[in-house]
């Protein structure tokens, strides 16, 4: 019964979405999945079937995630798990970047995300079952990257709002995830993945080392395999006790290590400050 389970999968016309997607109904499953343009979903997984519902989503418009989420219980009566993958990249500094630019990355990152667990969650309640999967990034976790300051911002709004959905959903039997992807190679560093700052500003050395690194180094030669990860979430959905954290790739662990260090020695470092504010 396992394999019947039904998914619902966000930004799956490419990347850790469409490997996931692939490897779900090559395992039996059910699968309803979401992007911008649905004929990307055709062309690469195939047409509608009993198995699989392809849907164009725009997830910052409320009402579009609401049908969304109305027709796959319509198609597949239910869902069981759900996976918020879809999101882009924004490289900028904080300096550089407008306002308009730094909110429309909230605006899918986080507020897109944030639509579809509100049309879900009532589902998952009357049920007294289901699991979300959010996808982070280890830059979520980790934001010693300089130039992605607003794509950090919104990533750690995401394991924030997760950590907390956790809690408000133990009750109702509903599972959640918190997934911290490192670096696998998808086109997530590619034009249509991201996103330039309009106007850089060239004394910003550093973000545009960082750029230039992630455009023409690291694109291509990331060290994670999509399909592994996919097959990872598979595994922890199964799981009666699943993970709440979970770091995908040696990276990702390595720099959350890194950052678990860092936090200690300042710990220790500026504990006497830490504790001179009490009244007594």
């Amino acid at each position: 019964m396992e394999n019947k389970k039904v998914w619902f999968v966000t930004g799956a016309s490419k990347g850790l979405g469409l490997a996931l997607v692939k490897k779900l109904l090559s395992g039996g499953y059910k699968v309803a999945a979401t992007s911008r343009n649905s004929n990307a979903l055709v062309k690469e997984i195939g047409e509608q079937s009993a198995d699989f519902l392809p849907l164009e989503v725009d997830l910052v418009n409320e009402v579009s995630v609401q049908k969304a989420i109305e027709t796959t219980l319509v198609h597949f009566k239910t869902i069981d798990v759900l996976v918020n993958n879809a999101g882009y990249g924004q490289i900028g500094t904080l300096e550089e970047l407008t306002d308009k630019a730094a909110r429309a990355n909230f605006d899918t990152n986080v507020f897109g995300l944030l639509n579809v667990v509100r049309h879900v969650m009532p589902h998952f309640r009357a049920a007294k079952s289901g699991h979300i999967f959010n996808i982070s990034s280890i830059a979520g976790y980790n934001a010693g990257f300089a130039g992605w300051g607003i794509y950090c911002a919104t990533k750690f709004a995401v394991a924030g709002l997760t950590e907390s959905l956790a809690a408000e959903t133990k009750a109702f039997g509903i599972k959640v995830t918190l997934v911290y992807p490192g670096y696998f190679r998808t086109d997530f560093l590619s034009k249509g993945s991201i996103v330039m700052p309009a106007n850089a500003i060239a004394e910003y050395e550093e973000a545009r080392q960082s750029q230039e690194l992630h455009q023409n180094q690291i694109a291509g030669n990331q060290s994670g395999d999509p399909e592994k990860a996919a097959l990872a979430l598979i595994q922890m959905s199964n799981e009666q006790k699943p993970a709440l954290h979970l770091f995908l790739g040696q990276d990702a662990l390595d720099l959350a290590n890194q950052k678990i260090d860092f936090v200690k020695a300042d710990l220790e470092n500026w504990k006497e400050v830490s504790t001179s504010t009490s009244f007594n």
